[in-house]
């Protein structure tokens, strides 16, 4: 009887598993505890990883804010390639460049030369005299090296620098002498340049090949006795007693070897038209107080002499 009730007792309903959930387990207190913990765990480190791997599109819409931008004025982008425009390509070419230009225009269309020269300033001393020594300084780069300078071999080779140079003084000469030029200080100070370029030419070998040299004198005295006769016409040709234009050819006169006779003639006979004779190149004539320049400084000019007129 004991031993019934003692089985009875042990197995208690409450002791037995649940007829209805036979796979459930019971729990420890602990054990649940740290089940319960584990989960909680779990849920906090599964919402954070959605929060970080939520895109911008699954997110709320945030406010936005307009903010505001500069007024500077947005640079010009060069989409598509394009020519330059006419200022801007002009701005890159050289000197060179633009009378090529300009050479080729003018063949095609000869009524814009006479324009382009009604427009063009006129060239002065300077600018004329340079041109022709950078002639002069093509043609004394064109000789050969070593032998002699003046042999026919050396002017075979400098034969086309010494045409162009020539050239060139015969075509710049004439845009200096009257009735072009009405200055004869201009016209004097240009010939006194072209003369010393004339100088500096060499004297060659064989005689036929000096006529290069021996014709621009002939033509440089021309222009000389051209500017002095036009110069003793206006003023009383006060203008050739300035400058000491006279010791000037005088000079060139004895280093061409007298082939500016001409010029000298041209200037004794208006020298002795205006009352004084062609000054001593040695002293000038500065301090002759009978010169025309004296006089005029003085206020004696025309003074006590008689009004002389003649031809030259």
């Amino acid at each position: 009887m004991n031993s019934v009730i003692a089985s009875q007792h042990i197995a208690a309903p409450h002791l037995l598993p649940n007829r209805f959930s036979p796979s459930r387990s019971v729990l420890s207190p602990s054990t649940a505890m740290s089940s319960r913990k584990r989960k909680a765990d779990d849920d906090a480190s599964g919402d954070n990883d959605d929060r970080m791997s939520a895109s911008p599109t699954n997110s709320p819409a945030m406010p936005t804010r307009n903010l505001s931008r500069p007024s500077s004025k947005r640079m010009r982008t060069n989409v598509t390639g394009r020519p330059l425009a006419l200022p801007r390509l002009l701005e890159t070419l050289g000197a060179e460049d633009m009378r090529s230009i300009l050479r080729s225009i003018c063949e095609r269309r000869p009524d814009l030369g006479s324009e382009i020269v009604s427009i063009a300033p006129r060239p002065s001393v300077s600018s004329t005299l340079e041109v022709l020594q950078n002639y002069e300084s093509a043609f004394q780069a064109s000789y050969p090296y070593g032998g002699r300078a003046s042999s026919d071999y050396a002017y075979n080779r400098v034969r086309q620098a010494l045409v162009d140079l020539l050239d060139a003084l015969k075509d710049f000469t004439p845009n200096f002498l009257p009735p072009n030029e009405s200055q004869a200080a201009t016209s004097l100070a240009f010939l006194d340049g072209a003369t010393e370029i004339i100088h500096r030419l060499p004297d060659w070998d064989t005689f036929q090949h000096n006529r290069h040299k021996q014709e621009a004198y002939e033509e440089m005295a021309k222009a000389w006795a051209s500017v002095i006769r036009e110069a003793a016409k206006r003023a009383g040709g006060i203008q050739l007693q300035y400058g000491g234009w006279d010791q000037k050819l005088s000079k060139h006169n004895q280093i061409s070897g007298g082939r500016m006779q001409e010029a000298i003639g041209e200037l004794r006979g208006s020298l002795q038209w205006l009352g004084t004779d062609t000054p001593n190149p040695s002293t000038g004539g500065a301090s002759d107080p009978m010169s025309v320049r004296q006089q005029l400084l003085s206020g004696t000019y025309g003074l006590g002499a008689p009004v002389r007129v003649g031809h030259w």
